[in-house]
């Protein structure tokens, strides 16, 4: 009989040989001898068959139907989260049941406040320097070992690949000494998710809006792995324009720009400067940020602010004016989360009458203005509005555990890699990866990124240059 593997997520991107389908065969006996006080896995005559039910996937994983929950001791799962997709080193482990045995996150403000952003290759290198300490201090603050684990979770995408790399690296490597399933996660849906650990009512179908430094994104969600994309980011994130405004407003970007604009827009008049609300022509739910920016560069610049000044430096009339600008800033950038959320809730509404909930998660979450505004977006809709707590909000790996143990109910892992798994192999890493199936009634010409930064007269004419070259 032939036997054909497809693992669930964390697929490496050489198609396996003979040699390695031998060695996956090995790994799966003590697998299922592992696993078998948890859950108790179908092992009869049609073992094999049921065991590639569980390891085969569709094409693009977050789009397959959910396999039918095996049953098992939900407070017998002990996960390892760990996630590097970006800024910050983080791992957490977590059990069945919602119990946060752990959290660690090394952070890497300094660099952030240093370089004005995220430089990728200084990122990496804090990732190698901190992931094995973070790793152990999660383990050792929930007084377990490696052995007493039931799989190990890790961000596979989307994020920026060099820092991807260390968490999968890392992940793999104690997977494979200690004979244990891998789960890789989509680091959006595990924004998503983390708000079930806390919020036990909420239950599928619900709403999701997610926004942090890379990303926008409005989703439906079905169900587990069934996600439909109402909205996402065509151009800059909420979170890189509340970064690059603190810059040019010369604040502290060591807590990242979001809590310093929050902050110092409480001293400001939210209406002294009109900027002009992203998109308002476009009627769908995509987010564009990158011509608010430039609105924002240009008021800075005509106050003639000079960022090298720190703001504890500022005079009175200087600080009032910069406060100005980061009030101003913030509520048009609210009001279009605003004005997109309605929208996708009409939206929603027609999909799955039943959903009773938004879930607003990722870093920005965790700012109180964008609560506060949503919230009242929410109850004009008689929907409920569901924040995870702001540690689980910004980039953590409780979100990511909690992940792995709803994708590992559902029989969605990888078997253990070799344990002499070479070093410079090739993972798949998902820099760009999509979650969920897009919405058609969302799609616009403003998804083109060439469409939404250029005025249509300026487009306009480009088209009618390009069709009179030879």
């Amino acid at each position: 009989m032939a036997l054909s593997f497809r693992f669930w997520r964390l697929n490496l991107l050489p198609k396996p040989s003979l040699s390695h389908l031998q060695t996956t065969l090995k790994a799966l006996k003590p697998l299922k001898q592992k696993l078998s006080p948890i859950c108790s896995l179908p092992m009869s005559s049609s073992s094999l068959n049921s065991l590639n039910s569980h390891l085969s996937v569709s094409k693009n994983p977050t789009f397959s139907e959910p396999h039918n929950p095996t049953a098992c001791p939900q407070d017998d799962l002990v996960v390892l989260g760990i996630e590097t997709s970006c800024d910050d080193t983080a791992a957490a482990v977590v059990r069945g049941n919602g119990e946060i045995l752990s959290q660690v996150v090394s952070s890497q403000a300094d660099l952030l406040a240093q370089y004005g952003g995220v430089a990728p290759k200084m990122a990496e290198e804090a990732h190698l320097q901190v992931i094995d300490q973070v790793v152990q201090e999660a383990l050792d603050k929930a007084k377990l070992t490696e052995r007493n684990l039931s799989a190990i979770a890790v961000t596979i995408g989307p994020g920026l690949g060099l820092c991807l790399r260390v968490g999968v690296r890392k992940a793999r490597k104690i997977a494979g000494s200690f004979n244990l399933p891998i789960i890789g996660v989509h680091h959006m849906e595990a924004h998503a998710l983390v708000a079930r650990l806390n919020e036990r009512e909420l239950q599928f179908p619900f709403m999701a809006l997610l926004i942090s430094g890379g990303h926008n994104l409005l989703i439906l969600a079905r169900d587990l792995g069934q996600y439909i994309q109402l909205g996402t980011t065509i151009d800059d994130a909420i979170g890189e324009a509340y970064d690059k405004t603190a810059k040019w407003l010369g604040l502290d970007l060591r807590r990242s720009g979001g809590p310093a604009i929050e902050e110092l827009a409480r001293e400001g008049d939210a209406k002294s400067i009109k900027f002009s609300t992203p998109m308002k022509q476009h009627k769908d739910c995509n987010f564009s940020y990158a011509g608010l920016k430039t609105q924002v560069r240009l008021a800075i610049e005509s106050k003639n602010i000079n960022a090298t000044i720190p703001i504890s430096s500022a005079n009175s009339e200087d600080r009032r004016t910069r406060a100005d600008i980061a009030a101003s800033f913030q509520r048009v950038a609210v009001l279009h989360l605003e004005e997109r959320c309605e929208r996708a809730i009409e939206w929603a509404l027609k999909i799955e009458p039943s959903v009773k909930y938004l879930v607003v998660s990722g870093g920005v979450a965790s700012n109180q203005y964008v609560r506060a505004r949503l919230d009242q977006v929410v109850q004009r809709n008689s929907l409920r509005l569901v924040c995870p707590p702001p540690s689980l909000c910004t980039d953590n790996g409780v979100m990511v555990a909690w992940t792995g143990i709803e994708n590992f109910r559902m029989g969605r892992f990888d078997p253990p890699p070799p344990a002499d798994e070479p070093e410079d192999i090739v993972y798949d890493l998902r820099p760009r990866w999509p979650l969920g199936e897009e919405y058609v009634e969302g799609r616009s010409e403003a998804r083109s990124m060439k469409t939404a930064r250029i005025h249509p007269s300026l487009t306009s004419m480009i088209q009618a240059s390009s069709q009179q070259q030879p």
